[in-house]
């Protein structure tokens, strides 16, 4: 996540510079009716509060109403999609994640959208680690605890995840193949179903990102035994990362930016950039995301657009080398 966060910190110089606006005057007279931010998770996940929290303070700058338009479904595809056909005027954004525009290229081989292709990027937006919880029941405390107990019971424990090829399942997929231990893959319909079914005792583990289930961890309901980025969450400043549990090659994040359909006017982009990077930049808009265990990091539409195919690049490498497919 360091290297990321030094990638897009310096898009608050680029975006001062200014993005490429060849019709100021489009820029000015748009936003006239409300705005949307279409989201492919259900109300209440880490996607929608993050949209919710910028969606509300780009409103107050544009003087539009910004509301959040929830299409769950499908791994994520459904929300993406609908968010891909939308008319490229300025009045659809997407808030897009490393699901819709990472995992789900890498194992899909028939996605209705084109991650690249039919977006166009305004602005990464945050970035969270995933967590590695257990059912408080299991007799451990430690990654290479949670691991020997696993081979000895080989194909007897399982996993959550937020769906096949969701980024819940590599990272449990990435386990496997880096430890070598047979555990059960359990798909859910979304992150907080596989959430209930820890909860509920029907898994044994799963990986969910802090934002998602903080909560759950500081009211003992689950035990976090580590982190998957190179550095300590500050929202569980006691949870070793992947590396002190000793898997150093371990690090997959939750990462959140926004997106217009292609085609939506770069006079419109160029507004929408600078809008959200002044949004990200306040003090109680950072506040309030950070207490979400989610660190801020505004960028250029062009920063984005590398991180985008970087992502999808990397998540690739992953599912071959894991043997992920899409079921």
């Amino acid at each position: 996540m360091k290297q990321l966060i030094g990638i897009l910190v310096p898009a608050l110089i680029l975006t001062a510079a200014g993005t490429s606006n060849p019709n100021p005057a489009l820029a000015q007279a748009w936003p006239t009716k409300p705005i949307r931010i279409v989201i492919a998770q259900a109300p209440g996940s880490a996607t929608d509060v993050i949209s919710r929290v910028v969606g509300n303070q780009l409103s107050v700058s544009l003087g539009q109403p910004v509301v959040i338009d929830a299409r769950p479904g499908a791994g994520g595809a459904l929300g993406t999609e609908v968010a891909a056909r939308s008319a490229p005027d300025g009045y659809t954004l997407f808030m897009a994640n490393n699901s819709t525009h990472g995992s789900n290229p890498a194992v899909y081989a028939k996605l209705p959208y084109d991650a690249v292709k039919d977006f166009a990027p305004i602005s990464f937006v945050a970035s969270v680690p995933y967590v590695l919880v257990v059912d408080p029941s299991l007799r451990v405390k430690t990654v290479q605890e949670f691991i020997a107990l696993a081979k000895s019971k080989p194909g007897k424990m399982n996993y959550a995840s937020a769906g096949n090829g969701s980024t819940h399942h590599f990272c449990g997929e990435l386990l496997k193949s880096m430890t070598g231990i047979d555990i059960q893959h359990i798909p859910y319909k979304g992150s907080g179903p596989g959430i209930a079914g820890l909860l509920g005792g029907e898994v044994s583990m799963m990986f969910s990102n802090v934002a998602d289930i903080g909560s759950q961890i500081r009211a003992g309901k689950v035990r976090a035994l580590a982190v998957t980025v190179q550095r300590r969450a500050s929202l569980l400043p006691d949870v070793p990362t992947m590396p002190e549990a000793g898997l150093p090659d371990f690090e997959i994040t939750s990462w959140f930016g926004l997106l217009v359909p292609a085609g939506t006017p770069s006079a419109v982009i160029g507004r929408l950039n600078a809008e959200t990077v002044k949004v990200l930049g306040r003090t109680d808009v950072k506040a309030t995301l950070t207490a979400q265990g989610l660190e801020v990091a505004p960028s250029s539409p062009e920063q984005f657009a590398a991180h985008i195919k970087s992502e999808i690049a990397r998540f690739s490498k992953i599912a071959k080398a894991a043997g992920i497919k899409a079921e």
